[in-house]
């Protein structure tokens, strides 16, 4: 079998990419061979059309997209194949259901004068601009032959928003490396660990805060809870971001006097990234749901750092934002109320307390880890796949 596969791809440095990687380098070894044809190309709809006219699709037996909120480059590649071959299977995996992109690559003419002033006068015109981009996705959603979710929470609100008919979205969760199992550090200090990209949204005020609390509330915690904070930066997904976040985070640990009890690992390399999850006890996602997204719809997605969590052998804290809840549902962590500082704070005290829940929930994250090894994921993916390229063509 060969398929095409649009997506972006390491060294690019997103979460989709990391997962594009994998999930390439899986199918490969499953016998899949797997062609890139927007590699080295923009994300301009010129670049893009571009390079789907030049590329032979001739021999290609299916394509399949990576898509996520701002992957324009991605999504306009599967409308024109769509339009041009009609016959060629098309799928995608859509990593941050309710939508398969959020917004548009450009605001049309009459509102496209409000680019020039960012902020509240632009977030409205996307706002208002949105039922046109919810269309757009739509018509494209009905032309696939398949989509792909990691939770079956993002696959049912999937289905709901785009409209389409039970069957056409399917569950694969979210592969893992295999990684050798390393036991947990002495349970003396209790180690946490946030990990993934570092931007608004992600809560990590909050875990600061409550990580506050709790010593402000139990000094013999002091020397014995530690958190450190791993990982790189990445723009806001639709609405753009600035790029002061790392220093606001640094004033807020100063204002709370964490200085002693933070450590930083930015740009982590990613040979070291299982060695460093490993070292830690557990994991803590503190994400919150973006209020100005909200306005679009609900973030249904999951997070690349859980699945590290899993293959590392490692529990969890989360939100109950996105997809968690259903990610730590089975022993291997647990979830608070998004945006409840003081739930936070008991969830991080409890575990200080009683280290022993991180030993069970990093036992349960290993098994999960062993369950959805890349392997096992790619031979469902190439089972999806030929089942596809046997069924008739899409009316």
């Amino acid at each position: 079998m060969r398929i095409a596969l649009l997506a972006p791809l390491p060294p690019e440095k997103n979460g989709i990419a990391d997962y594009a990687g994998h999930f390439k380098a899986a199918l490969e070894a499953d016998g899949v061979e797997v062609l890139t044809p927007l590699a080295g190309c923009g994300a301009e709809p010129g670049a893009v059309n571009a390079r789907v006219s030049s590329f032979d699709w001739s021999g290609v037996d299916l394509v399949h997209g990576e898509l996520g909120g701002g992957r324009l480059r991605e999504f306009h590649a599967l409308e024109l194949l769509r339009m041009r071959y009609p016959a060629l299977p098309l799928t995608a995996t859509i990593h941050d259901p309710e939508r398969l992109v959020w917004r548009q690559a450009k605001l049309p003419r009459v509102l496209a004068w409000t680019e020039r002033f960012p902020g509240l006068l632009q977030q409205a015109a996307v706002v208002l601009n949105d039922p046109f981009t919810l269309r757009q996705e739509r018509k494209l959603a009905h032309g696939m032959n398949r989509l792909f979710t990691l939770t079956g929470l993002g696959a049912s609100c999937l289905r709901q928003r785009m409209g389409l008919a039970d069957g056409r979205v399917a569950v694969v969760p979210h592969g893992n490396l295999d990684i050798a199992p390393a036991a947990l550090p002495d349970l003396d200090v209790m180690r946490l660990l946030y990990f993934g990209f570092i931007y608004r949204g992600k809560g990590i005020e909050d875990l600061l805060q409550a990580l506050a609390r709790v010593l402000q509330a139990d000094e013999s915690l002091h020397g014995r809870l530690r958190l450190t904070l791993a990982g790189g930066t990445a723009a806001e997904m639709a609405f753009g971001g600035r790029n002061d976040y790392l220093d606001e985070l640094r004033e807020l640990i100063g204002r709370l006097q964490l200085q002693e009890s933070i450590d930083w690992r930015l740009d982590l390399p990613r040979e070291e990234i299982a060695q460093v999850i490993q070292q830690h006890h557990v994991m803590v996602l503190p994400y919150r749901e973006s209020q100005k997204l909200r306005i679009l719809g609900e973030q249904r997605g999951t997070s690349g750092a859980l699945s590290w969590a899993a293959a590392c052998g490692r529990g969890a804290i989360t939100s109950d934002a996105r997809a968690f809840a259903e990610e730590v549902s089975s022993g291997n962590g647990m979830t608070y109320a998004q945006g409840n500082v003081e739930a936070l704070a008991q969830a991080l005290q409890g575990i200080a307390r009683q280290p022993q829940l991180a030993a069970a929930w990093a036992d349960r994250a290993s098994s999960i880890g062993r369950e959805r090894r890349w392997s096992s994921v790619g031979r469902r993916f190439h089972e999806h796949f030929a089942e596809l390229c046997r069924q008739e063509p899409m009316p």
